[in-house]
């Protein structure tokens, strides 16, 4: 576990106000200290992706094939500029990263965009 931070605050008193701005940004309540997302694991389209703060999207794909009656496991590793720029804990849960509108950045996610994580990490309460 790891003290709550935001990308791109210079101090905790700006990563409080950008906590803040993002979660009405996004339309969500921002969680109390203690509570804080540092990122959660989801399925999405087949693959099982992580959103961590402060880092790109990543996921895994694992497909299976039968070929000449052998089981053939592939695991490709997936990969997507969009950094994190928050995690905001509900059902579902929202995802804000630096892409479009708060930035000129594209990116083949929405922003922000919801998830039901099957796996969460919190930030340590201090």
């Amino acid at each position: 576990m790891s003290a709550f931070f935001l990308p791109r605050a210079a101090d905790d008193e700006q990563a409080e106000r950008l906590y803040e701005a993002l979660a009405e940004f996004a339309g969500c309540e921002p969680a109390p200290r203690g509570q804080r997302v540092r990122s959660i694991a989801f399925q999405q389209d087949g693959a099982r992706w992580t959103a961590a703060v402060g880092e790109q999207l990543s996921g895994v794909r694992t497909t299976q094939l039968l070929r000449r009656g052998e089981l053939i496991e592939r695991t490709e590793t997936l990969t997507s500029p969009t950094r994190v720029l928050a995690v905001y804990p509900g059902t579902p849960f929202v995802v804000v990263t630096d892409a479009q509108p708060i930035t000129g950045a594209s990116s083949e996610w929405a922003n922000p965009f919801t998830a039901s994580p099957d796996e969460v990490v919190l930030f340590t309460a201090g």
